[in-house]
């Protein structure tokens, strides 16, 4: 560990404190976590005066994770909530003229089989200072997404497409059986008249659609399309698509900078978005395991690309998240990861060339959803700070930027865990950084702490220098006197590419090394106990909770959520294989070897560890199959202490307050007893 970082960090966390220590009196609790609002999908009227975002809240009478839409008048600093319905609005857009409030909810009436109130999707429009909702939308299937123009809204619809081949006959003669493919959900364009109420057929020509945009001027239309649902479409064989609407020309862009000159084949194109004189386009491309791309291409008066630049990101940076916005027709903002934090930054393009590049948000933000005004002046956006959750901020751009909401009022007398970042060195002599939360008004002079290890999924992410109270440990467990170490071990992004390629091909060894490392320098230093070690994770966060359990002994206590056992079985099996290929570098038959060292399951014979395993029952990413064989392994031949938790009806996540309940407290439980040595309750 670099020295005196540990102390200078701890010494800025009091110093920066808003509230004296005796003001925080409340413990925090595991039913905390139910009471935490969060906010996203932020937006700005066009003259910067109202802000608009999507607030989630748990209920538990639901059992489930509900949303509505919120706004506020700059200034006033009252927030006032705009639905209250359990329909989950989602999507909100400001109408130009800031009158209106457009968004996207499913609504269900009864027995209702028509639209626009048979549960399906549609867009409602209501008045932005509040007010009745109304439907402006009636399709059938539904609405998938919406882009709202000057007096014109843009719509993708649904409809079932029949692929034809030499079997779709014999197919639809032999119903019943769920086939392979045949039957494709795709999505139309349409053109709605805001003064007429019109709907207008811009095009159908059988593409999913997974994203698009249309220029102000309502010129030219931009698609992300595949042939079929699947993501293994969209992961590798989507498209950049420009329609020029009055002639109905329609070109796929030249995708070399992003397939063939790529590191990898698999990305993940989104957010085409374009620029306000309807000339350049930006998209951006994500891949497992190699930095993301933001493309910007401009366009001649024939529709033709003249020049495509990728973007140049600076320093340690790696791109974060899909929200692109132009300020201006030369000026474009995004947001990128860099240890720990995510900022905001702009980048000046001129006539093909990178310019300058400005950072909007300057010091220790993590900033979530964002959105300007019209002119570009004004900046609203919501940032999860280190004594609050995620609130929103504004700012003047060039201005420091200054909270305008508190939507998590309870927590102001919370007693918040001390975090910092902690650094490290790896046994190859690179740098490694984590998040390290300590328990509130703890000092080394108190020695030693057990140590639960939580890390983070991805792994192409990373956990941010923020207060969180997560499912996965963070917060419950530093205020029952644990320390707790989130590594941003190497894959992880905000730490440069070197940073983040160095994963690919090492599964199972670096970022292991970089972890065991992490836990090391807590031991030497006095904060972390050696006997009271636990790890728990989700996603890869559970594949490396593996890893870790099946590389050393140490650990008394384990939960692996929703982690990958067997690296041949996840290919096989998960719906965005091109992450297994992107790490592995190849398919099965073409790096066996990889295969094999990459997997716990081959190093299972190790495991000593006592695991409780979860997973949800329908999971998609790391299906159910990793955690019966994890189980199997462990209970029945290993005779390892092990408990498996398949939560009903869920997917790679848990929606339900109930199941998350159940997950923290198994956690818990678990911990305490296998590492504390505590009686059941």
């Amino acid at each position: 560990m670099k020295l005196g970082t540990l102390a200078a960090s701890m010494a800025a966390i009091f110093a920066c404190s808003p509230l004296a220590a005796a003001e925080r009196t409340h413990d925090i609790t595991l039913d905390d976590f139910f009471s935490i609002d969060h906010m996203s999908q932020v937006q700005l009227s066009a003259d910067g005066t109202t802000a608009v975002w999507r607030q989630g809240y748990w209920d538990k009478a639901s059992d489930k994770n509900l949303k509505d839409l919120w706004s506020i008048e700059l200034g006033s600093g009252t927030p006032t909530r705009l639905t209250f319905t359990p329909e989950n609005e989602s999507s909100p857009r400001i109408s130009a003229d800031g009158q209106y409030l457009f968004f996207l909810k499913a609504e269900k009436r009864g027995d209702a089989k028509v639209p626009p109130y048979n549960g399906k999707s549609q867009i409602f429009r209501m008045p932005l200072a509040g007010g009745e909702a109304v439907p402006v939308t009636r399709e059938v299937e539904g609405v998938k997404s919406f882009e709202l123009g000057n007096k014109q809204l843009w719509f993708a619809g649904n409809r079932q497409h029949t692929e034809q081949d030499a079997f779709t006959k014999h197919r639809s003669a032999n119903a019943g059986p769920n086939y392979g493919h045949g039957k494709v959900k795709v999505n139309p364009i349409y053109k709605l008249d805001l003064n007429s109420f019109r709907k207008e057929l811009v095009i159908d020509d059988d593409k999913v659609v997974w994203g698009f945009d249309v220029s102000p001027d309502g010129k030219r239309l931009a698609r992300i399309t595949t042939t079929d649902n699947e993501l293994i479409f969209y992961e590798g064989w989507s498209h950049v698509e420009v329609l020029d609407i009055a002639s109905g020309n329609n070109q796929v862009l030249q995708d070399d900078a992003w397939r063939k000159q790529a590191p990898s084949p698999y990305g993940w194109i989104m957010d085409p978005l374009w620029s306000p004189d309807g000339d350049s386009l930006t998209w951006r491309v994500d891949y497992d395991g190699h930095p993301g791309q933001l493309l910007v291409a401009h366009f001649d008066d024939q529709n033709k690309v003249d020049w495509q630049l990728d973007l140049v990101r600076q320093g340690d940076d790696t791109l974060n998240g899909s929200d692109s916005h132009w300020r201006s027709n030369n000026e474009l903002c995004y947001r990128v990861a860099n240890h720990g934090s995510v900022l905001l930054r702009c980048t000046e393009i001129d006539d093909g060339n990178q310019g300058d590049t400005q950072t909007l948000t300057k010091g220790d933000y993590v900033v979530g959803s964002y959105d300007f005004g019209a002119k570009g002046e004004k900046v609203v956006f919501s940032h999860n700070g280190l004594k609050h959750f995620y609130d929103l901020y504004q700012a003047k751009v060039g201005k420091t930027p200054t909270r305008v909401t508190n939507i998590n009022p309870q927590t102001d007398n919370w007693k918040l865990p001390q975090i910092s970042r902690y650094q490290w060195t790896a046994a190859d002599g690179s740098t490694v950084e984590g998040m390290l939360e300590l328990p509130p008004g703890y000092k080394k002079s108190d020695g030693p702490l057990p140590l639960v290890v939580q890390i983070h999924g991805g792994p192409t992410a990373a956990t941010p220098y923020a207060l969180q109270h997560r499912s996965y440990g963070r917060s419950t467990f530093a205020a029952k006197g644990w320390a707790l170490l989130s590594p941003n071990y190497r894959g992880s992004t905000g730490y440069g590419d070197k940073f983040l390629v160095e994963l690919v091909g090492h599964e199972h060894d670096i970022e292991v090394k970089d972890i065991e490392a992490g836990v090391d320098a807590l031991i030497k230093e006095g904060i972390a106990d050696a006997d009271k070690l636990a790890v728990m994770g989700w996603s890869n966060g559970g594949y490396l909770t593996n890893a870790l359990i099946s590389t050393n002994t140490r650990y008394k206590a384990a939960s692996s959520g929703a982690g990958v056992f067997d690296q041949r079985l996840q290919w096989l099996l998960e719906d965005t294989p091109g992450h297994v290929l992107n790490y592995m570098e190849g398919f099965p038959w073409e790096k066996p070897e990889a295969y094999t060292h990459g997997s716990s399951l081959t190093h299972a014979a190790n495991i000593t560890t006592p695991t409780v395993i979860h997973m949800g029952e329908f999971d998609e990413r790391v299906p159910a199959p990793h955690a019966k064989g994890l189980y199997r392994t462990l209970k029945h031949y290993l005779n390892v202490p092990a408990e498996l938790v398949i939560y009903p009806g869920e997917g790679h996540g848990l929606g339900k307050y109930s199941h998350r309940k159940i997950k923290m407290g198994w956690d818990l439980a678990w911990f305490e007893h296998y590492v504390l040595g505590k009686e059941v309750q």
